[in-house]
């Protein structure tokens, strides 16, 4: 069994004028999620092999801040590859994985996390959970995917059980879409 959690870049802002969408900073509300879903990780103790993550500056500031509410140094490795990605090539990442790996955190940015999500996980599956991504994949949510398969070149489309969706706003009021 492997698993991959999925991860979307917080909430970044758009008031601070960069040349490059590349370039696009987090925004405090973007920070305290990221901050608050670090919380959550070292709360259910979920731990991760191996990291991949676009090397975006809304991506690598999410990390950060993850890491902090997470109380220990993340060390993912930087693939261009991950950014603005389809869930095709996001697949050909997943499946180019270590098979020592078991356990992949991809960060990247929408929308290819959440098609990836809909290809991984099979119309009608049980929960309502699938159906909620399919509504929106949040800024800063999280996605967790089991893969029954023993290597990571085998992984493929309707596959996957979605075993965890947890966006900010489940966490904290604050961080929904009303909060500031």
């Amino acid at each position: 069994m492997k698993t991959v959690t999925l991860l979307r870049h917080a909430k970044s802002g758009w008031d601070e004028p960069v040349s490059r969408d590349f370039d696009r900073p987090l925004n405090a509300k973007g920070k305290r999620a990221a901050q608050r879903v670090g919380e959550y990780l070292r709360h259910e103790h979920l731990e991760f092999d191996h990291i991949v993550a676009s090397p975006a500056v809304r991506v690598v500031e999410t990390l950060e801040h993850v890491a902090t509410g997470l109380g220990e140094t993340i060390a993912p490795a930087w693939d261009k590859r991950v950014y603005l990605a389809s869930a095709e090539s996001l697949l050909d990442v997943i499946q180019e994985a270590d098979d020592s790996y078991s356990h992949l955190l991809i960060a990247g940015h929408n929308p290819g996390l959440e098609d990836l999500i809909m290809m991984l996980v099979p119309e009608g599956a049980e929960g309502t959970a699938r159906y909620e991504v399919e509504e929106k994949f949040p800024t800063a949510s999280i996605a967790e995917i089991s893969l029954p398969v023993d290597h990571w070149e085998d992984v493929r489309a309707n596959k996957g059980a979605l075993a965890r969706f947890v966006r900010p706003r489940d966490l904290d009021p604050a961080l929904g879409p009303d909060g500031n």
